[in-house]
């Protein structure tokens, strides 16, 4: 339509228009708010998600009372255990019978008596390591009796019944520990493939005792041993097995100040307590326990009155008269050169004022529950240092306690009555202090920033500090940045400055394309061909560093010596097209001449030399290797922000510049950056943020090392790549797979806040510059 036929239109048909283009310009309106809208509530939406899956991991453990009845004070009862659905427990009382009840309601439902002999009364009752599942009950004729409960879960149509009964795994006849028939009141015991281990006091000494199956003759020793690691009797004959001393040692020692021993780390360690809050760490060897410390309990003056193995036997639990459960282990000394140990106090539970009469460790987690003197009971988490429920269970001391194997239950014995607990605690390893501190784990030197979600061995204390992860989100995208920022900058200046219209029509669009490369092959490159490459010429990768930038000076040095009129035949802007060809020659001399420098500068092997002599270890998948691979990733996204804030600067300011008789180089510094600052810092921090999020790359060229070493020769494990190696394997609902979802919500938060900041400076930065 003519502008001519424009004008003629009658009113009607301009009053038609006009409602037409308001249709449109509302729907375009409404359709751009919609799309606002749903990134606003998509980004919302991430964000709760990600918060609810991780939730639950600090909500509070449910530890409360559903049961409780009168039991017989004048029979006490010294130990009780339960099945692992909660449903019937049993207890040993002092005369020797074990009767099994409802957990319900306490009603009796069965009983089976120990074979004490005639006269013969229990001194003591010890258990083993938590996952044996082994009982000792210690005679006052200076024998011993080993059991195991054993709970037969048959199904009758839909109902589950459960049958408790008490095995006798290394025989239904005592055992003798003590020849001298003192009372066997203190001692440990452990079964070690098959062969029961015993440590146990004496009058004036400590007594070593290792019984194992009688070989019957003819009978190889295959075919008579013990079918299962905990002593296990399910052998297919009926033959009744009988045990014998195969190792009888005696260690001088004054047996009767002992109160407590404990045999831990798979036989390796053993541990004394006396009365005088003295212990003896002493080293099991083939020869048997050799003393290998002796030293001073700190316990603050407070009289130690229980000690106990946590589960997998390396951690001891010490009671003491002041209410307190201690945490103690093997620390190996620093300083030592011999691979020195010390039992040292690591981490302390205040469960009350009274003092603690009775432990149980849970059977697959690091948590434990205690009892004290006045009935109170509370549960607790060694790694995650949590307390997770105290409450006032009893009337009368606590005598015995038991966690159920699927840790959902804690039975309570006291002098008078028992209860039980309910106990719904599904992540207690986890807290703000064991993700975000130091924690002095298992074996440990000293407390430390770890990752390690997983291992094979059933006592297994996860590691789930998420500091050492965002240190290497952080590392990644800071030696990305390193490279990518200046050179993004660098080159956007020249060609939105310098270069000429038409080769810069040709460098951009080259340059943005840089942003379709998949990082999955990237990563697949940096990984299998530019890590090998830089670890077999590590010199060359160096003198390119330093040559490129000593060539860019020496050739424009050598361009103005050239006359005027000889530099003016060749285009404007084209000349750093001249410099592509010294800078190809300069990387391939120093490629060339990396090997003769190894050789000469650092004996022929760099790696060791920077091992040896300078103190850095190096990986073939390092922090180098991401900073160029990621940061030629990040180049293209700067630049082309970068080089559209510096174009878009207004044309009459910078003629303006000139015109007052400032260079080009003047007006770049001192008008257009300014001017153009919010643009590129936005595409710094968009850079940035692209850095901490990329996955691939870092999943396929760091090595995945959770470390904490700014040392650019080391790797890292980042945010983004942990949940991508490890949610496959995690459990649906675990503490690992919850863990993971909060890394995933902490580099959420991480980029929304590196985001909202950038957002902040900018709007300064063009408030400020906006003027000019």
């Amino acid at each position: 339509m003519s502008k001519s036929e424009r004008v003629r239109l009658d009113p009607a048909t301009m009053a038609a228009l006009d409602r037409r283009r308001q249709v449109k310009d509302k729907i375009a309106n409404s359709l751009i708010a919609s799309g606002g809208i749903f990134v606003v509530g998509a980004i919302a939406l991430i964000f709760f998600y990600l918060f609810y899956e991780s939730w639950p991991l600090f909500q509070q453990a449910k530890f409360e009372e559903t049961h409780s009845y009168k039991t017989d004070a004048h029979v006490q009862a010294t130990w009780t255990d339960m099945d692992e659905y909660n449903e019937t427990g049993m207890r040993l009382l002092a005369t020797g019978e074990v009767v099994f009840f409802r957990v319900n309601d306490g009603q009796k439902t069965g009983s089976q008596a120990l074979p004490i002999p005639q006269g013969v009364t229990i001194s003591s009752v010890q258990r083993s390591g938590v996952i044996q599942g082994l009982v000792g009950v210690g005679l006052s004729n200076g024998q011993l009796i080993v059991f195991k409960p054993d709970y037969v879960v048959d199904h009758q149509g839909e109902q589950r019944v459960i049958t408790p009964t008490v095995r006798f795994p290394y025989g239904d006849q005592p055992l003798t520990v003590d020849d001298n028939v003192n009372a066997l009141k203190h001692f440990a015991l452990r079964d070690d493939d098959g062969q029961l281990q015993v440590l146990a006091a004496s009058t004036q000494q400590l007594l070593w005792q290792t019984f194992k199956v009688q070989q019957a003759e003819g009978e190889s020793e295959g075919l008579s041993s013990l079918s299962d690691e905990s002593g296990d009797d399910s052998s297919s004959s009926d033959a009744p097995k009988v045990f014998t001393r195969a190792n009888n040692m005696a260690m001088a020692m004054d047996g009767a100040a002992v109160s407590h021993i404990v045999i831990g780390q798979g036989a390796r360690w053993a541990y004394v307590f006396t009365a005088q809050n003295d212990v003896a760490v002493f080293k099991i060897g083939e020869q048997g326990p050799v003393l290998y410390q002796q030293s001073k309990a700190d316990t603050a003056g407070a009289k130690i009155t229980s000690v106990v193995a946590l589960q997998g036997e390396i951690s001891l639990l010490v009671g003491d008269s002041k209410g307190v459960v201690s945490q103690w282990f093997l620390v190996r000394d620093p300083d030592s050169v011999e691979d020195k140990f010390s039992l040292k106090r690591i981490r302390s539970f205040q469960l009350g004022d009274a003092a603690i009469t009775a432990i149980a460790p849970e059977a697959k987690r690091k948590g434990f529950a205690a009892g004290d003197a006045k009935g109170d009971i509370g549960y607790f988490y060694t790694t995650s240092e949590r307390t997770l429920g105290i409450h006032h269970a009893a009337s009368s001391p606590i005598t015995a306690l038991s966690i159920s194997a699927r840790s959902e239950g804690v039975l309570v014995q006291a002098q008078d009555s028992a209860s039980f607990w309910n106990l719904h605690a599904e992540h207690p390893d986890i807290s703000m202090t064991s993700a975000w501190g130091k924690v002095w784990y298992e074996s440990y030197d000293e407390p430390t920033y770890t990752w390690q979600s997983s291992s094979g061995n059933a006592d297994f204390e996860a590691k789930f500090s998420l500091v050492p992860l965002t240190f290497g989100t952080l590392k990644a995208a800071f030696f990305a940045m390193l490279l990518a920022a200046p050179l993004a900058i660098c080159g956007a200046m020249y060609t939105a400055v310098f270069m000429s219209p038409a080769l810069r029509t040709k460098v951009k669009p080259a340059i943005e394309l840089m942003q379709a490369l998949p990082t999955v092959i990237l990563g697949f490159l940096a990984g299998l061909w530019l890590a090998p490459v830089v670890e077999g010429s590590l010199p060359g990768i160096f003198s390119v560093l330093i040559v490129t930038p000593i060539i860019i000076l020496i050739c424009g040095f050598v361009w103005m010596q050239i006359p005027l009129e000889k530099r003016s035949r060749i285009p404007d802007g084209w000349a750093p097209i001249i410099l592509i060809v010294p800078i190809l020659l300069g990387g391939w001399a120093s490629f060339a001449l990396s090997q003769p420098m190894e050789l000469a500068f650092f004996g022929g092997d760099i790696r060791h030399w920077l091992e040896h002599s300078a103190g850095l270890k190096f990986d073939q998948r390092n922090s180098l290797i991401v900073g160029l691979v990621m940061g030629f990733a990040v180049i293209a996204p700067i630049f082309s922000i970068s080089e559209d804030a510096l174009f878009a600067v207004p044309r009459h300011i910078t003629n303006g510049s000139l015109a007052l008789g400032a260079t080009q180089w003047q007006t770049l510094v001192r008008v257009v950056l300014p001017t153009a600052s919010p643009g590129i810092f936005s595409a710094v921090m968009i850079g940035f943020g692209r850095a901490v999020g990329e996955t691939m790359i870092v999943l396929m060229a760091t090595g995945n090392t959770p470390v904490m070493e700014w040392n650019i020769f080391e790797g890292m494990r980042t945010l983004s790549a942990n949940v991508a190696v490890e949610m496959g394997e995690a459990e649906v609902g675990s503490t690992h797979f919850r863990v993971l979802f909060l890394s995933a919500l902490v580099l959420f938060v991480l980029t929304f806040v590196l985001n909202t900041v950038a957002e902040v400076v900018r709007g300064r930065l063009r408030k400020k510059y906006g003027s000019l």
